[in-house]
């Protein structure tokens, strides 16, 4: 079945220092991933090659505490203090003046997002290279094919620049400003210099490889196995191998590729942020919800309109995934909806913000890149580090879009008939920017919910602690608040203790819950601060814990409302959550694949889409869903309902994300840059297999595909579908044992959490599924979820 996408180590080294950055812009429960390495999601990459740490969530068409004032350094041990992340640096000995000056550069318990500014940024990473520079050629004149003497100190050295840079880049995705921006991109090419020598040193490559053939090798662990292999395959990757005028060649590319990568991420951030819509008729926006009101006037008063209200206006539509959605679901004015949906799909693809270019020359970048390397095209090397062949994946992908064809086609076929007998004019000639809003008005029809509606019953607060009595119901888990003991970003930003049965913490990570438009990256995504390590143990016994933050861009508070939620954007918290536990969940000691690290691509999707399946949960929905203001609960009928409408439009949701994925696919297998056939052609042509209404001649949808211009998704968007068979498949074991009977989910919780959750990259995908699941994994489950069984099997 799929297979797996690894952080490897030099590779994985690469990989987890890249790993740090990935920022999704989502339309609906899912995101665009942002860039990695300078990127996050999601979660974000690690160097020559890029991985993501932070892992995005796939588009659909549907939708989408407190500041220390000072940097926390505790003298004081309490039972939610952690063990000290200080000696990450320990190799590192800085001038005592920039010491002080710098927050990059002190030893921390947490990072110390509230005082890191941009002007640190020059000073405190070029220091923290030179000082790294240093140990890599220490390590290079001492190293031997051993633990101790090799992967410890490789794993300190990938640490150190990992911490600090996702530190940066985090700060860039959720409070981004010129000055972090320009600071960013100055000391980036070095940054990536540093990265390209790490993963092309030889006496570290020919090091792996003598472990590879002394006889202790068949008496390592299966994780430390796992590490050797992949720091070897990630070393041909990363272009050791090559001649010296070829890897001259290869690191041109990596640092042209890393500056288009930005630079693409930021035009799409540039031109969303660029584009508003005043309104001031109220007449123009009837049918908005009075959340969306609310929040329209809420950026009219940011934007300077002082005296703007929900009632009276004026209104500011954006581009940003709540307001975009919200006008595409619920505006009555079509003019206005037309307007904002080809606004958003032509973002970033005109004056100087247009990505059309850049697209063009990354993929002849990574064309020639492959070539180097000796594959025939870039889905190639991607597919080198995955679970999936480009065969396999075309084949599931091909397999989904006939089961979904005719579905995406009925579904089409209901929107006409329904807007008819509403006595729609523009019944007869559905496009666009009418789907949205009609299959919304269908849906409220069939099903009788009006998702704006269920607002109430979903406030953040609520959710938030359902989500955490879910988590110990299933693994066990205690999540408590301890907001204080970390510095933040921004007051709206939460933070919390993991423990364990036995009251004593294992993990920790930060909520950031609220759309920014006017700093913050859209989508949503989690990523990580620190892994899980015994060799950066703080006090050389007990391993450091995990830190992980979590950012969604859902609606904030208006007046004295709390955060009322979309049951989509409960989906998506659970979503991220799931990549989150991955990642404070393991148990996994070495630090090149533990969490989320090791683990190949197309597997990584597995525990997030694993967490939406229990916001169908009977008793998980019951048990959040109580209207904010009298505490009733969601009737049982509107529950049902729910339920019912789980598969609405499935063949629909399910071609769109075939269509992304088979046209990533193309693009990096068989487009060719300059030729006649440009990338609109090839977005035009994949469209006739995947889009029952094709895309208008002026779409410009991938200028703003972040996913794999500007994140870790190139070639590789299918393993949205691919993890989605392996998570709906692990759901289908709670199934089995009975999801009523708690016994039963307990036990298989626990076995969930000791295989998918605890093992890491330590293990290949499918030996971890297997031992949970007991068998190889099937899409049946998928299929059944989706209403779409019958139809794949005849397919």
């Amino acid at each position: 079945m799929a297979e797996t996408r690894k952080v490897h180590p030099v590779g994985a080294v690469l990989l987890i220092i890249n790993l740090l950055m990935a920022s999704r812009i989502s339309l609906s429960r899912s995101i665009l991933l942002l860039q990695r390495t300078n990127n996050h999601f999601p979660y974000s990459h690690f160097t020559p090659k890029r991985f993501p740490k932070s892992y995005p969530c796939p588009l659909w068409s549907s939708s989408f505490s407190l500041c220390l004032q000072t940097l926390h350094k505790s003298s004081t041990t309490t039972a939610t203090t952690p063990p000290s992340i200080s000696n990450c640096y320990s190799s590192i000995s800085m001038d005592p003046v920039v010491d002080e000056a710098n927050p990059l550069l002190q030893d921390f318990e947490f990072p110390p997002f509230d005082v890191v500014e941009a002007k640190h940024v020059r000073p405190g990473i070029r220091a923290l290279l030179k000082n790294l520079e240093s140990d890599l050629e220490e390590l290079e004149r001492t190293v031997e094919p051993s633990w101790p003497k090799l992967v410890e100190p490789l794993e300190k050295i990938a640490d150190q620049l990992t911490v600090v840079w996702g530190m940066i880049n985090h700060l860039k995705a959720v409070k981004d400003s010129p000055e972090l921006r320009a600071a960013i991109e100055e000391v980036q090419p070095e940054k990536v210099k540093f990265q390209l020598r790490l993963g092309q040193s030889k006496p570290i490559y020919n090091a792996f490889k003598a472990i590879q053939d002394s006889p202790q090798w068949s008496s390592l662990s299966d994780a430390r196995k796992r590490i050797v292999e992949s720091q070897i395959k990630e070393g041909v990757l990363n272009g050791v191998a090559l001649d010296d005028d070829k890897r001259e060649q290869f690191n041109k590319i990596e640092q042209e590729l890393e500056r288009l990568s930005q630079k693409f991420g930021e035009n799409v951030l540039d031109a969303t942020k660029k584009f508003e819509k005043i309104i001031t008729d109220k007449k123009d926006i009837e049918g908005l919800p009075a959340t969306s009101l609310g929040l329209a006037a809420q950026t009219a008063v940011s934007k300077g309109h002082t005296d703007a209200s929900a009632e009276n206006g004026p209104w500011i539509i954006t581009l940003d995934a709540p307001s975009f959605m919200s006008v595409m679901q619920h505006a009555r004015n079509r003019g206005l909806r037309e307007e904002i949906y080809r606004a958003y799909v032509t973002r970033a693809s005109s004056g100087d913000l247009n990505n059309t270019a850049i697209i063009d020359e990354i993929l002849e970048l990574r064309l020639e890149k492959a070539k180097l390397l000796g594959y025939n095209n870039y889905t190639e090397v991607s597919m080198a580090t995955k679970m999936a062949t480009v065969e396999k994946a075309e084949e599931l992908l091909e397999k989904l879009r006939a089961a979904s064809w005719n579905a995406a086609v009925q579904d089409m076929e209901d929107l006409k008939i329904f807007s008819k007998s509403q006595g729609a004019m523009e019944a007869n000639d559905l496009t666009h920017w009418d789907t949205g809003f009609w299959a919304e008005r269908l849906r409220e029809s069939k099903y009788d919910i009006n998702e704006e509606e269920l607002r109430p019953f979903f406030s953040l607060p609520k959710v938030m602690d359902g989500l955490f009595n879910l988590a110990k119901t299933i693994f066990g888990i205690d999540i408590e608040p301890a907001d204080g003991l970390a510095p933040v970003w921004n007051n709206d930003v939460k933070f919390y203790c993991v423990k364990d049965s036995l009251d004593s913490p294992i993990a920790y990570f930060y909520f950031d819950p609220y759309s920014r438009p006017s700093e913050k990256r859209g989508g949503a995504w989690m990523d990580e601060v620190v892994s899980r390590s015994c060799v950066l143990s703080p006090n050389g016994t007990a391993p450091r814990l995990p830190i992980a933050h979590m950012v969604c861009n859902q609606t904030p508070p208006v007046g004295d409302k709390p955060s009322l939620m979309t049951f989509r954007e409960v989906e998506t918290v659970f979503h991220e959550f799931g990549h989150a536990l991955q990642h404070m969940l393991t148990k996994q000691d070495e630090g090149l694949v533990a969490g989320i690290r090791g683990i190949e691509w197309d597997a990584v999707e597995l525990p997030s889409q694993f967490m939406e399946n229990w916001c169908y949960h009977r008793e998980t929905l019951m048990g959040i869903a109580k209207h904010y203001e009298t505490g009733e609960s969601l009737p049982e009928e509107v529950y049902l309902k729910l339920l019912a409408a789980r598969t609405f439009r499935a063949g629909s949701f399910s071609l769109r994300q075939i269509k992304f994925a088979s046209l990533d696919l193309e693009l990096h297998t068989k487009y060719i840059p300059g030729a006649l056939e440009s990338i609109y052609d090839v977005d035009q042509r994949v469209s006739k297999r995947t889009q029952v209404i094709p895309p208008l001649p002026e779409d410009r949808f991938l200028c703003g595909f972040s996913h794999i211009f500007a994140g870790g998704y190139a070639a590789g968007y299918y393993s949205y579908k691919w993890a989605e068979v392996l998570s709906a498949d692990a759901f289908s074991a709670f199934e089995d044992a009975g999801l009523d009977n708690h016994k039963a989910v307990k036990e298989t919780g626990h076995k969930f959490r000791e295989t998918i959750l605890a093992l890491g990259g330590g293990k290949a995908p499918l030996e971890v599924f297997v031992e949970f699941r007991g068998r190889e994994p099937s899409p049946e489950a998928l299929l059944r979820h989706n209403g779409l069984l019958s139809v794949t099997t005849s397919a």
